[in-house]
């Protein structure tokens, strides 16, 4: 195997680990929103049975594949003046849309969607989306892509290419483990 292909074999192994990251810190945010702001009570906010909601890898990486090149252009001024600006619309636009297709996905499988208390938002469309959550997207994305990436950039650069062998093979070993309980045990 050539350097380069090697390269991109630990590019996709390090994507799918950034995916099951924002899987899981997406439903720490919907646990501590249900939880603790709106006091629903816990409830298990993923469609599998671990603490993961794979919408939010699907989100991540749809931002990464947006708005990557605009967040490494570095050397043009002005770009970097209004750049939070395009990144919060086009993060809030890109969230939504996911949101909605999601919506449709998961009522077609399952007959219902997660969060049909949109019902209950001023500004909804079907109950599917609604104007604060897109806000709060376009906010997420902002701070995913100013704050979080790099930090798991780096934290994805430390380990040995081996390791990260090793942690992606274990990730994918748990979530196919998951996948079979969920969807034919359960």
């Amino acid at each position: 195997m050539g350097l380069a292909e090697l390269k991109q074999k630990q590019t996709v192994q390090k994507l799918f680990l950034c995916f099951w990251m924002y899987a899981v810190l997406g439903w720490c945010y919907e646990v501590v929103l249900e939880t603790f702001i709106y006091r629903w009570g816990f409830s298990n906010r993923g469609v599998l049975f671990g603490p993961y909601c794979p919408v939010y890898g699907v989100g991540a990486l749809a931002f990464l594949g947006c708005f990557g090149w605009l967040m490494r252009k570095k050397d043009v001024k002005w770009l970097n003046i209004v750049k939070p600006v395009i990144v919060f619309i086009g993060c809030m636009a890109v969230a939504t849309l996911i949101e909605l297709i999601a919506s449709y996905i998961l009522e077609a499988a399952t007959g219902a969607w997660p969060w049909q208390t949109y019902a209950d938002y001023k500004y909804n469309y079907q109950a599917r989306i609604a104007l604060s959550t897109s806000l709060r997207f376009g906010l997420g994305g902002t701070l995913f892509l100013y704050a979080v990436q790099p930090f798991f950039n780096w934290l994805l650069s430390k380990p040995e290419p081996k390791t990260i062998n090793i942690i992606a093979c274990t990730v994918l070993v748990i979530v196919a483990a998951d996948c079979v309980y969920t969807f034919f045990i359960r």
